[in-house]
């Protein structure tokens, strides 16, 4: 893959690699002492405006008003209620937003629609993690200062330069995906905001994880980790009744709600929940070191197959390309898989 196909699949790519500069210069000021608590606020909140103007042209209004909706919902209702406001907004927003300019005639060679999506998603991210610590007491707001003392940092927090143009922007070519990611930490890193050991979205063992493992459920444990703790949080720990459909199903509206969307995340989750059947159903039969290795390497192979079908789904934009996959020879392990869970239903399943 050239390097000019690349930057076809992260169009972010060269405003993130402009913010590297700033993040360094953030870094030394605040290590040096010469930036006070105030100005770091300022600093992060001014590059973050500056940074979605300049990737984002007019479109940029489209992720400052969730941004300012989100900070007066998080300063003026109770703690008790916080996250259902912020969380209706959020998603309200970004669902019209996502079917406002899936409707227009866009031209293709532009990016800053899609730029602003993505941070309007990583916008919602953010927003609704601060709405449910604040619910769950995690974090409590010092109400009782000046209006600019509460709201600098509560604005900083969901426009801070180094994360705003992270999120599900790419398409979800491999390489392009594992480079979105390394860009997105490497930023962090050089800001001073470098994840803790395990929360970051790339390591080599995660990466030897997704490329290895013969497991479905574990590649979607592993893919995304940072979007997946969230949706487990938000979703899967506080859905009282299929948690893991209705977290998947989420995920779908969360990305845009599209046909391929839809089907390839509800597909996802069918094969997670036979996956949790199969592997005890087959693993508790391979007894002798041969049948083991042939158990691993077909159910690797199997792995590979589904989420590239997935993957594919997923990216499908139209109704009618939809059907061709549905109806392709490629739907026949899926479909063996669906079939498996029906006939392992009543068997244990192994999270």
């Amino acid at each position: 893959m050239r390097w000019a196909d690349l930057l076809l699949l992260l169009p972010a790519a060269p405003y993130r690699l402009a913010a590297f500069p700033f993040a360094a210069l953030f870094h030394h000021l605040c290590s040096s002492g010469h930036l006070s608590l105030t100005a770091r606020y300022i600093f992060l909140l001014a590059g973050g405006c500056l940074l979605a103007a300049t990737a984002m042209g007019s479109y940029a209004v489209l992720l400052l008003i969730p941004a300012a909706g989100s900070v007066l919902v998080l300063l003026s209702v109770s703690p008790a209620h916080v996250h259902t406001w912020v969380f209706a907004l959020q998603m309200s927003w970004q669902t019209l937003c996502h079917l406002g300019l899936s409707s227009q005639e866009l031209d293709p060679q532009d990016a800053r629609p899609a730029i602003a999506l993505s941070a309007i998603m990583l916008l919602t991210q953010k927003a609704t993690s601060l709405a449910l610590d604040i619910h769950e007491g995690v974090v409590m707001l010092q109400l009782g200062q000046g209006l600019l003392q509460c709201t600098l940092p509560l604005c900083s927090y969901l426009l801070f330069f180094p994360a705003l143009l992270g999120g599900p922007l790419c398409s979800f070519s491999r390489l392009a995906y594992y480079m979105h990611w390394v860009l997105d930490e490497a930023l962090l890193e050089v800001a001073g905001f470098g994840p803790e050991e395990g929360q970051g979205d790339l390591s080599l063992h995660d990466l030897w994880t997704l490329e290895t493992t013969h497991r479905v459920a574990v590649f979607a444990r592993t893919w995304n980790k940072s979007t997946s703790r969230w949706l487990r949080r938000l979703v899967f720990q506080r859905c009282p009744a299929q948690p893991l459909l209705a977290t998947f199903a989420f995920s779908s509206w969360w990305h845009g709600l599209r046909p391929g969307q839809v089907f390839g995340f509800l597909c996802w989750a069918v094969m997670v929940e036979a996956d949790y059947r199969i592997h005890p159903f087959l693993s508790a039969r391979a007894t002798s070191q041969g049948v083991k290795l042939l158990y691993r390497g077909t159910t690797w192979v199997f792995t590979q197959l589904i989420v590239a079908y997935i993957l594919v789904a997923v990216e499908t934009e139209s109704f009618s390309m939809l059907c061709l996959l549905w109806t392709s020879c490629n739907s026949i392990l899926p479909l063996s898989y669906g079939l498996a869970l029906l006939l392992l239903a009543k068997k244990p399943k192994q999270n």
